[in-house]
């Protein structure tokens, strides 16, 4: 690595909106990388402190977790401000249509590499919360980024349209609790917790059935 991998956390505040509900959010936007480059983890609700914490440095891309409108509010504009391509699973297509119709992203896919500082960060479709749900996986430094796929306590909500809480809980139990104990995950909202942390409270989700 050119430099020591570092994350940066960001928060914004706003509204996240569907099926017809508004929800006020805080969201953890994550910048990471090093002193030369770095990549943004989502686009939320607003561009400026963003554009701070990133600090002059080439952005690679923003890498946005999934399609919900409060992780891509300002994801077309960054892309413009900081020049660099969004990248969004296509199955979140529908999603963001609704925030930014005719607006064009970079497709992810799973198991994706995008080079960063020196090393690789890899791409895990973690379906459930949203048909394209991804989450970013730094082997190098045991760091997770979850977006709404895993907080601290348990998966993210399935009970609004595009999401299914079977598939939201393969996906944890497939793609993120298989991967080491000592993996951090930093999530899209709220505090930062481990696999270790989570994977023993698995059967309680199933059991809690949201």
């Amino acid at each position: 690595m050119s430099g020591t991998l570092r994350i940066d956390r960001v928060v914004t505040s706003g509204v996240f909106e569907l099926d017809g509900g508004t929800w006020e959010v805080d969201n953890n936007v994550w910048v990471l990388g090093d002193d030369d480059q770095v990549v943004v983890i989502d686009a939320a609700h607003d561009s400026k402190p963003i554009i701070e914490a990133v600090a002059g440095r080439d952005v690679v891309a923003v890498v946005c977790t999934h399609g919900h409108n409060d992780h891509v509010t300002h994801a077309p504009e960054l892309a413009e401000d900081l020049y660099a391509p969004v990248l969004l699973h296509p199955g979140d297509e529908k999603l963001w249509e609704m925030s930014h119709p005719g607006s064009r992203y970079w497709h992810l896919s799973h198991q994706q590499r995008i080079a960063l500082a020196g090393t690789e960060v890899h791409i895990i479709h973690t379906p459930g919360h949203s048909h394209g749900s991804i989450c970013l996986y730094v082997p190098e430094a045991e760091t997770l980024f979850s977006g709404d796929t895993l907080f601290s306590g348990g998966p993210g909500a399935t009970g609004r349209s595009f999401s299914d809480f079977p598939t939201i809980i393969d996906s944890v139990r497939e793609r993120i609790l298989t991967l080491p104990e000592d993996t951090r995950v930093f999530p899209g909202h709220g505090d930062n917790t481990t696999v270790a942390t989570e994977a023993p409270h698995l059967s309680d989700w199933i059991a809690r059935g949201f």
